[in-house]
């Protein structure tokens, strides 16, 4: 059984995690304790207990994101249109990675790099997911079978880094999409 927070130390973890959310909007993603404590109004050691290292805070950030993408890719794996469960999948992949850095960051990562287990289980419960989308699609005959779960993640990331490459890749998103769903289906993209 876990101990509840003291009120304070519960303030004093938002109050990081809303500082370190500013600075990520802001384009910072070096999350360093000694900054974030200094615009927090905090002590750096009140930053380290709460989150030991900079990918402990990554991950806290990345909570939100985490649960959003489960919850599509619960939706997917419910479809029963194989092909729109994949679309709904990779969709919620690349908007949310696109949303939110520190998600991508930790999205784009092994298992190994871990800091907190739930991130582990979470991470585990979406393969588990995206395995069982990807499967049906396969077997469904509407995506290639060629391509296994890890190339369609990476394929995702790499999505993610070309959007972010130039102005708007909020309105380049859907076209990039369908030009990856387009690829992914038996037949597509190979010269005959």
């Amino acid at each position: 059984m876990t101990t509840p927070r003291r009120a304070d130390a519960a303030r004093n973890r938002d109050r990081v995690l809303t500082t370190a959310r500013a600075a990520v909007a802001g384009g910072d993603l070096s999350l360093q304790h000694n900054d974030l404590a200094r615009r927090a109004g905090i002590g750096v050691g009140t930053v380290y207990r709460h989150f030991p290292n900079r990918r402990a805070l990554l991950e806290a950030l990345a909570d939100d994101g985490f649960a959003a993408l489960l919850d599509a890719a619960r939706a997917a794996s419910r479809h029963d249109d194989p092909a729109a469960g994949v679309e709904i999948l990779l969709r919620a992949l690349l908007t949310r990675q696109l949303a939110d850095p520190a998600f991508a960051e930790v999205i784009a990562t092994e298992p190994e790099q871990d800091a907190d287990a739930a991130t582990t289980a979470r991470r585990a419960e979406l393969g588990e997911l995206a395995h069982a989308v990807l499967g049906s699609a396969r077997r469904a005959g509407v995506l290639r079978t060629d391509l296994t779960d890890d190339d369609l993640r990476h394929l995702v990331c790499g999505t993610v880094f070309a959007l972010r490459i130039g102005d708007a890749p909020d309105d380049r998103a859907g076209r990039y999409l369908r030009v990856l769903l387009d690829g992914l289906r038996p037949g597509g993209g190979q010269s005959g």
